[in-house]
């Protein structure tokens, strides 16, 4: 009967420009950037209300996809059958007959949905911070973590006109700075870090903070970075949470900051130009490697200074693990050399890191490092049913790093569409 056929749910042609690849230095404008974003996001936003009553089994079903699920070790022809926000099913063959709605993956990459634990998006509020829709759902990125836009004295507002809006899952990383990233330099009078403050707001708000986050900046008092790494460890401890530590600006030899750190915490920017995880000899500090092994994260942290080509080369050469590939994206980046979480899983695939690698440090690996309140980075039977379709696309694609080096990559990562537990979205560029 006419009426019972399964809804196809696809990128709507008018967005097939949308999804031509976006040239490094290409000339556009933020307007048409953001506002090219939320159409697309919108295409696919609103739920499916059948006219009909029906008895099918799902709600949706995803069928053709290669499944890449490193927490299951899946990479493997799977289809997915979602009803209300989890995945009911993971098999070899669903019918489309048992679906409400269709979502055809046919010679597309289907993944947990992507989490990027390094961004900013208190937009209009910190200076650099960007739409968080712009950068998640519509790249396929379900979950996004703001490192430390907002303080103490800040986090309220970020809270109501940040997080619960968006369509993207939005947590933070508290800034131990009561003001946050809404002054030049936050770490300019240490009066500004209050633990007793920070462990309060941690306490209010423990379902969107995650974790704390600290800059080493150049430009603390006195040149005094262990000391705001201890008022920081103290916090943390309190408040019961991991650190994210932005290294880059610190006065004190990295393997000292790495003393201070406990499992779980989270050292981002890892591989920048100076100061990074390697010594002055081009080797992974001996320290880096007995902190990986003792439990500490090492994140990317892209944005618009911090990922070097030569020093991830070689620190991958010498086999360093990385928890976490962000993309640190913000208004200064999302036009170049950044855009967002898919171009830069697209650089460690061209440095040749694999397809499952890369996606494990934006789903698995991440949900792993903080507690996010719900089972998350995975496509498990049971869990929240967030979801990525990608197209991997053959061709020659510039990528740019921070410093202005470039490569020519052989492919990339084309979002296509997305779920955020169970309600779909259409996807834009990059």
């Amino acid at each position: 009967m006419a009426c019972n056929r399964p809804v196809e749910v696809n990128v709507p042609d008018s967005t097939a420009t949308s999804l031509e690849p976006l040239r490094d230095g290409a000339t556009t404008t933020r307007r048409k950037f953001v506002a090219g974003a939320a159409s697309a996001g919108l295409a696919l936003a609103l739920p499916f209300r059948p006219p009909w009553r029906s008895e099918r089994q799902f709600d949706t079903v995803v069928v053709g996809g290669r499944l890449i699920d490193p927490a299951q070790e899946i990479d493997a022809p799977r289809d997915i059958g979602i009803t209300g926000r989890q995945v009911a099913r993971v098999a070899e063959r669903i019918a489309e007959s048992e679906g409400r709605q269709v979502v055809r993956a046919h010679g597309m990459i289907v993944t947990p949905g992507l989490i990027d634990i390094h961004t900013h998006v208190y937009d209009g509020v910190s200076g650099v911070s960007i739409e968080p829709d712009v950068v998640g759902i519509a790249k396929g990125v379900t979950t996004v973590v703001d490192a430390g836009s907002s303080g103490a004295t800040t986090f309220p507002g970020f809270r109501t006109y940040v997080a619960a809006p968006a369509r993207t899952r939005v947590f933070a990383l508290l800034n131990v700075s009561s003001p946050g990233m809404t002054i030049s330099n936050e770490l300019a009078d240490l009066a500004y870090i209050d633990p007793d403050a920070i462990v309060a707001t941690v306490e209010a708000n423990r379902d969107v903070i995650v974790g704390l986050k600290v800059r080493m900046l150049a430009g603390i008092p006195g040149g005094d970075d262990l000391e705001v790494i201890r008022l920081t460890r103290l916090a943390a401890e309190g408040a019961g949470v991991p650190i994210m530590v932005h290294i880059g600006g610190q006065t004190s030899p990295l393997p000292r900051i790495l003393e201070m750190l406990r499992p779980g915490d989270v050292v981002t920017h890892a591989l920048r130009r100076n100061r990074s995880i390697l010594d002055d000899a081009g080797n992974v500090y001996r320290e880096v490697l007995e902190a990986v092994e003792r439990g500490i994260h090492l994140d990317i942290g892209h944005g618009r200074g911090n990922l070097d080509f030569d020093v991830a080369e070689r620190a991958l050469s010498q086999g360093i693990r990385l928890a976490a590939i962000s993309s640190d994206v913000h208004r200064g980046n999302a036009l170049g050399p950044v855009f967002g979480l898919p171009t830069t899983l697209t650089k460690f695939l061209h440095m040749g890191m694999s397809l499952e690698e890369v996606i494990r440090c934006a789903t698995s690996t991440p949900a792993g490092i903080f507690d996010f309140g719900e089972e998350l980075g995975t496509l498990r039977e049971g869990a929240v049913a967030d979801l990525s379709v990608f197209q991997m696309v053959e061709g020659d694609y510039e990528l740019v790093d921070s410093g202005g080096k470039r490569r020519t990559a052989s492919r990339r990562l084309v979002p296509y569409a997305a779920m955020r537990a169970g309600r779909p979205y259409g996807a834009i560029t990059r």
